[in-house]
């Protein structure tokens, strides 16, 4: 297992985060997993003994079960505090009260210490937002978690599934107030779906910014279980629960690409899909979910998987977005620059 810096923090996360979305099995969280204590205790400590070092939750998750299921597991394992980071996350809704949800102070304050008590831990490592919260300004919501992180319950802030001008707007409020600045962005990323690349890749490249990926396999859909002749294989988690949402055509057309080379390394699609992600640089962490032992080392194996240049270049081009303005009339603006010579 490889370790990269986490942003401008110092801090350094295994480049696999074991994502916990399928442990629990309360409400429709049960299309995820529906894993239970023995199998998550399994999946937790084989995640420690391949080297990875970061677990990514949210009190959402099966309404909090996934925590309780972790921080358990964390203790039954006997997994030393001081070598793991622990990130979870609140937003969503947790009840049906006026107030069980969204990102105000009173809230926050209750998930964090809610979400303590089932992980049974005495500080939360990495504490996300979930989502933007359009009612509550990034002054209430940054002043409460710069508040927690003074208190010592958290460490680290992080956002998710943002717009680059949120971020950077939160980063501002951050700055301008004195407040513990956000050090990372969650956010969906695949070779299936690159929207990431157009503003929130130059963002966190530009601010050092930690980049965790969620869904890196496209909700499944780059598994190796979906193809043309295939579109809903049985058990598959994607074909009851179709998201994110993907132009599946494209999809088809990067899988057509990826299969000759993962035959040529010996791996599967899956692990290519995973590697092609490893390859570029704002990326810290790519979360990877298992619903069993071996989902799980297959997904853990890609970190072994070095791609070359070339299979890289294939990928990228079978891939590729679209030019959009800004982005075109940057390129040809930028040319007077990259042309100019200096003259004495």
């Amino acid at each position: 297992m490889k370790y990269r810096l986490f942003g401008n923090t110092g801090l350094y996360v295994s480049e696999m985060c074991l994502g916990t979305m399928t442990f629990g099995a309360q409400g429709h969280w049960k299309v995820m997993g529906g894993l239970q204590q023995t199998t998550v205790n399994e999946i937790v400590k084989e995640s420690f003994n391949s080297g990875i070092n970061f677990f990514d939750t949210a009190n959402v998750y099966s309404l909090g079960e996934s925590e309780l299921l972790l921080g358990q597991s964390i203790k039954e394992c006997g997994l030393p505090r001081n070598e793991i980071v622990i990130a979870t996350k609140s937003t969503g809704i947790m009840d049906q009260t006026p107030n069980g949800r969204g990102q105000s102070r009173f809230h926050i304050f209750n998930e964090v210490d809610a979400s303590l008590k089932r992980l049974q831990l005495d500080h939360i490592d990495l504490y996300q937002v979930h989502a933007f919260d359009p009612l509550t300004p990034f002054e209430e919501s940054l002043s409460a978690l710069n508040d927690l992180v003074r208190m010592g319950k958290i460490r680290y802030i992080g956002l998710c599934n943002m717009a680059a001008w949120q971020i950077m707007k939160a980063l501002s409020v951050s700055r301008l107030k004195g407040y513990s600045e956000f050090a990372s962005v969650q956010s969906y990323y695949s070779i299936a779906g690159r929207d990431l690349e157009r503003e929130i890749f130059p963002l966190v490249e530009d601010q050092k910014l930690g980049l965790m990926i969620w869904s890196p396999l496209a909700g499944g859909y780059l598994s190796g279980k979906f193809n043309r002749n295939t579109l809903n294989p049985e058990g598959a988690r994607r074909s009851s629960f179709d998201f994110p949402p993907i132009n599946k055509e494209k999809a088809f057309a990067c899988i057509d690409m990826m299969a000759p080379i993962a035959k040529a390394y010996e791996s599967s699609i899956a692990q290519v899909a995973l590697a092609w992600i490893l390859s570029k640089k704002p990326v810290s962490s790519i979360i990877i979910g298992a619903r069993s032992l071996g989902q799980l080392k297959e997904n853990i194996a890609a970190s072994k998987l070095v791609l070359s240049e070339d299979d890289i270049k294939l990928l990228d081009e079978v891939s590729t977005l679209p030019t959009e303005y800004p982005a075109w009339m940057l390129a040809f603006q930028g040319q007077y620059r990259a042309t100019a010579s200096m003259k004495d």
